[in-house]
């Protein structure tokens, strides 16, 4: 249980903060559309039960991916907060599905719905708090990406490293500004329903929302896909063979694989070094080049493997790309 916990405090804080407020919210709608029976706040209380359900389940996929690697599962556990992802998409699909439906059907047949005061009240009081949970997320985007500005800049500067994010921060910053924008579209909704008496457009307002929801699923879903299988983080491949190029017992890079597993990155690299050192000496440099690629931020582990120097050039600025079909080079 203290092993649970411990997991559990150092799990996503952002997914954490958007699950318990998106419950204070779903509530809230909930209980405005029971008295009011507006088919906006319907579809916006399906946003929020679906964001605090997924959110909650990533909060506890990401503190689960910091588990250390056993002797059962040697390769650790980073990929469970992409299967998390995977697996709470699924849940704002169905709510997406189920606020697209009822716009449709309100559209069909639009009935006017009462407690005007309250629907805007509780619409408002969601729109802050939205935009608190999005303001939160886009300061952990920046500060997971090493900038610390305040002001608007975790709103605006933080669209520029969304991709830079972890899977966690990246689902609740984009479920947050769907969220938000939903708000306000609801809020316009019962506006114009409310005094030019277009009815319809809490329809429209609803599918809308559900929309939007649906292109958070699609994009979370690829992204997520991509971290469950494996994906070559190319930014930090080239990081790290700059690194390891400039020591100058490494003659060649012959293959290397920088791997992104949820929030971690795994390294492997093949070097060739010359024939003539001792096995101590290449242990020295081994060690030296663990301890160096080890401080690179996300860097979880690495192996390190050596090949003597065949006086042939393998690692080059057009090879990179093709480097993972080098299997082949790996040594017996």
């Amino acid at each position: 249980m203290k092993d649970i916990l411990q997991l559990l405090k150092e799990g996503n804080k952002p997914s954490l903060l958007a699950a318990v407020v998106n419950t204070i919210i779903a509530a809230l709608k909930g209980i405005a559309f029971f008295f009011t029976g507006n088919v906006a706040m319907f579809a916006e209380t399906m946003h929020s039960l679906g964001d605090a359900a997924n959110q909650y389940f990533v909060f506890i996929g990401s503190a689960l991916s910091r588990k250390a690697p056993t002797p059962k599962f040697p390769n650790g556990f980073g990929r469970v907060v992409n299967l998390v992802c995977l697996g709470a998409v699924i849940v704002v699909a169905i709510m997406s599905y189920e606020a697209i439906k009822e716009g449709w059907h309100h559209i069909l047949n639009p009935t006017e719905s009462s407690g005007f005061l309250i629907n805007l009240s509780v619409l408002g009081i969601a729109i802050i708090l939205e935009f608190v949970v999005l303001y939160k997320a886009g300061k952990e985007i920046l500060h997971e990406v090493g900038i610390d500005k305040g002001g608007l800049a975790p709103i605006t500067t933080s669209f520029l490293h969304l991709n830079k994010a972890k899977p966690p921060t990246k689902l609740v910053f984009m479920e947050d500004l769907v969220a938000t924008l939903g708000g306000v579209l609801a809020f316009t909704a019962v506006l114009i329903a409310h005094f030019f008496g277009l009815l319809a457009a809490e329809g429209i307002a609803s599918i809308l929302i559900g929309l939007m929801m649906f292109y958070v699923v699609g994009k979370i879903f690829l992204e997520n896909a991509k971290g469950a299988i494996g994906e070559t983080d190319e930014e930090m491949l080239d990081h790290i063979a700059r690194i390891v190029a400039a020591d100058e017992d490494v003659k060649d890079i012959q293959r290397l694989e920088v791997v992104k597993e949820g929030e971690f990155l795994h390294v492997e690299v093949v070097l060739e070094v010359t024939a003539s050192h001792t096995v101590s000496y290449v242990d020295d440099i081994r060690d030296r080049l663990m301890k160096i690629i080890l401080n690179q931020k996300g860097v979880q582990d690495v192996i390190i493997s050596f090949d003597e120097d065949d006086g042939v050039r393998t690692w080059t600025e057009s090879n990179k790309s093709n480097n993972n079909d080098n299997s082949s080079k790996f040594p017996e």
